[in-house]
């Protein structure tokens, strides 16, 4: 673990300090206390009947058999919550149990509450399902294409989700100039981007109870307290007022739990029918149906250089696999071009984007959003432009320096950016001037680089209301209450507003108490995806910290009959800046300013700037942000020419963070992104079984049925041990945002984009092969050095 570089280091007495999370000691003991280990008096089971059709009609559901089972207290079916809901309000295609269509394996049809588990699952069996198989479309050419077979009729565009057309600048010229211009180079490339998922350790679980006052309670592993109580009563036909929406303790998300599932819907309906507290907990293989990770992507790309390597033009056509619903799709459809155009110059840009419907388990957000997938394109792209120039891939991505307060071709204002800083840290610290291309074959170093938005610009629904706000209250023991809707995933969040109000308000961290998403005590937030909360949770509690520290201030400098500007609020004490040798202890601190202004509290509040952020044109919206991160990664990479085996040794990945209110918390993000970016490249595959195959490729009747899981268990699906992950340098850049809190950026998100890109380059870099279709395995490592062989042996001839 390296230590943290940083450009600036102002005097703090809590921001930047080395503490670990407050919640660390809890999850560590076990004292934590997640979903599924709340327990209520008379608590029934409720377990989901789920298509065993990737498409299929609904005839008929009968439940009258298992209703009938000893120990079944209560079955609900789709007929009971009719109303679609989708956590974009713009297309709510997903019902919590289908009525007359399923569209996927695991498309949820009906659910049973029991006195236990065992019971809920055997009385499955006996609900009884009559269905009419329809052609199932698995992959996305194909259902675009199909005209005949619709996976959502009411779709006017057939089976197309989204598509999006952008285009910026003369596109088609700054192209023909890589083919005409002395020295330029237009490259070509098609990349495949495969399917992931989240893999968080702790699967969905909620937990409902309905009071005799009429108030439904619903316990749930979610990141989006506020946008589940809004669904749950679209779709319970309830007003908000009268349900309660708990978050407790959540053991990861990476974006699977950004969005309301069946399993809450389930559980609140039973409980309301049973008058009873009802839980439901997903199996792992649930968890995999459920799914919402990464989309498939399948990508053409082109770029044109001239011959300094100053990037001309990029245009890019993607096809997103989306699956059976649109999750957040409209969103994912413009980030796949929208995200790109920093952290570099393009002379001219366009993107042409269409997310199609198909019978798999619906796609969505996973870390790093809609992102991640054009990233490893173009920054493969770079590095074969460097290579057809012969010019040092770090050299080309300074040529190409977008630079502080900018704007991108696309409208986007760019505030700080420490991107040239992050490739100065990983060129050093990799020592890439002395190693890269001269190791022996089979090593390699390979560098790429990304940006990141720090929340997105605007509300998933349209409002003029805050996106975050916070209430801090000050107790005359010396205590800071902290009341918040902010998610903490396990990211941190909490200890970084504890963070934020300890440093406002003279407090020791462990002296602040976080009350978090509960939408009974705290006050809306939108919840924990697009790596908002630093900066916009943290900017509510800079405002609510600072207005309590002023009445303290004022009430002390009163008592001293000195000007409040001579007061500071530190370490546990009010003292004076012109004479050290008198202060008073802040509970003191906090009785004076009770005294005289009574009961201590405030509310903070935070929304983004509407004005100078994105361009003006339909969709300039989408992927606008108040502030962007940088990253640039350098992997150390061994390829096995006699196994195609790929060893990633050590990742240097340099981040700016904007501010590091938490340089162990930050450490720790850009670790766990660098880990999953790894393990994508390598390993992971969120397979889905194509239409009518069979063991040797032949037309149905087949050994599985379409679209089935090829591994629905986290033994079929590979994450790395131990033993399988690099050594990570974490390199914290610090190039402060004045729109962050203290400078503050997002941490939990960029780090994962440059690891996928750096280790294929690396690869190049190792043995001279280009694996443009991931996951790299070793039976692609292989073909292609028997390709390069060949190539080599005509070239020879």
């Amino acid at each position: 673990m390296s230590a943290p570089t940083t450009l600036s280091s102002p005097p703090f007495d809590v921001v930047g300090g080395d503490h670990a999370k407050l919640d660390a000691p809890d999850r560590l003991t076990g004292v934590a206390a997640f979903t599924d280990d709340i327990t209520l008096p008379r608590m029934l089971h409720a377990k989901i009947l789920r298509s065993p059709h990737a498409h299929a009609r609904i005839l008929s559901i009968d439940t009258t058999r298992a209703a009938a089972l000893p120990g079944v207290v209560d079955v609900v079916v789709g007929s009971e919550m009719p109303l679609t809901y989708g956590v974009i309000p713009w297309t709510p295609d997903e019902q919590a149990l289908a009525t007359d269509k399923v569209r996927y394996v695991g498309d949820a049809v009906a659910a049973v509450a029991a006195i236990d588990e065992e019971t809920a699952n055997r009385a499955l069996a006996f609900i009884d399902v009559h269905y009419e198989v329809l052609p199932a479309l698995c992959d996305p050419r194909e259902a675009m294409a199909n005209t005949d077979v619709l996976i959502h009729e009411d779709n006017r565009h057939g089976n197309i989700s989204k598509r999006v057309k952008l285009a910026f600048g003369e596109v088609d010229s700054a192209l023909a100039a890589g083919d005409s211009e002395p020295g330029a180079h237009r490259i070509a490339g098609h990349y495949e981007f495969h399917g992931t998922t989240h893999a968080a350790i702790e699967p969905h679980c909620a937990l409902a109870h309905f009071d005799t006052t009429g108030l439904l309670t619903v316990w749930s592993a979610t990141q989006v307290p506020h946008y589940l109580h809004r669904e749950l009563a679209r779709v319970l036909e309830l007003p908000t007022y009268r349900i309660r929406v708990i978050q407790p303790a959540v053991g990861g998300a990476f974006g699977g739990k950004s969005e309301p599932f069946d399993l809450e819907f389930v559980a609140a309906r039973l409980a309301i029918k049973t008058g009873r507290p009802v839980k439901c907990l997903y199996t792992r293989e649930e968890v995999f149906l459920a799914h919402r990770g990464r989309h498939p992507f399948s990508m053409d790309y082109e770029t044109s250089v001239d011959a300094d390597g100053r990037i001309l033009a990029v245009s890019g056509e993607t096809v997103l696999d989306g699956g059976a619903y649109s999750s957040f799709g409209l969103v994912t459809t413009y980030y796949s071009g929208q995200l790109l155009c920093s952290p570099y110059s393009f002379g001219a840009y366009r993107f042409h984007s269409t997310r199609v419907y198909t019978n798999k388990p619906a796609c969505g957000p996973k870390r790093g959003h809609g992102s991640v997938q054009p990233r490893f394109a173009i920054e493969v792209q770079l590095d074969k432009a460097a290579h057809l120039l012969d010019m040092d891939p770090i050299a080309l991505r300074r040529r190409n320096l977008l630079g502080a307060n900018s704007t991108t071709i696309n409208g986007f204002h760019i505030g700080s950016n420490g991107f040239a800083a992050c490739l100065d840290a990983v060129e050093a610290s990799s020592d890439w001037q002395t190693r890269r291309a001269k190791l022996p074959r089979g090593r390699g170093l390979g560098v790429a680089g990304s940006t990141y938005i720090s929340g997105t610009n605007y509300c998933i629904y349209p409002t003029d209301l805050p996106q975050a706000a916070v209430q801090i209250c000050l107790d005359r023991s010396g205590r800071v209450r902290l009341f918040t809707g902010a998610s903490d995933i396990g990211q941190g969040s909490n200890t970084t507003l504890a963070v934020i109000a300890a440093e406002h308000l003279g407090v020791e961290l462990a002296d602040v108490r976080v009350i978090a998403a509960d939408t009974d005590l705290c006050p809306v937030d939108l919840g924990a995806y697009s790596s908002r909360q630093t900066l916009m949770a943290g900017n509510a509690a800079i405002m609510a910290a600072q207005e309590l520290g002023k009445k303290v201030r004022k009430a002390v400098a009163d008592h001293w009959q000195c000007s409040p500007k001579v007061v500071t609020l530190a370490g546990r004490r009010a003292q004076r800046l012109d004479d050290p040798a008198v202060f008073i202890p802040i509970q003191d601190a906090f009785v004076l300013a009770e005294t005289a202004f009574g009961t201590l509290g405030s509310v903070g509040h935070y929304n983004t700037p509407r004005s100078g952020v994105h361009g003006d044109y339909r969709g300039g919206t989408i992927g606008a942000s108040p502030a962007y991160s940088f990253s640039a990664h350098v992997a150390d990479v061994e390829v096995d020419v006699e196994t195609g085996d790929v060893t990633v040794h050590h990742i240097w990945a340099a981040h700016d963070c904007g501010r590091a209110l938490s340089p162990v918390l930050v450490e720790g993000q850009i670790e766990g992104s660098v880990y999953m970016g790894v393990a994508e490249a390598l390993m992971e595959h969120h397979h889905v079984m194509p239409t009518g195959l069979g063991l040797e490729g032949e037309k149905e009747p087949g050994p599985w049925v379409s679209g089935l899981l090829a591994g629905s268990s986290l033994l079929d699906y590979p994450i790395p041990t131990t033993l399988d992950t690099p050594e990570i340098s974490a390199l914290i850049i610090e190039d402060p945002d004045p729109r962050g809190p203290f400078g503050a950026k997002e941490a939990g998100e960029g780090p994962l984009h440059p690891a996928i890109p750096a280790v294929v380059n690396a690869i190049y870099d190792a043995v001279g092969i280009r694996i443009d279709c991931l996951p790299v395995t070793p039976e692609k490592v292989l073909a292609a050095l028997d390709a390069l062989a060949a190539q080599k042996g005509s070239d020879d001839a």
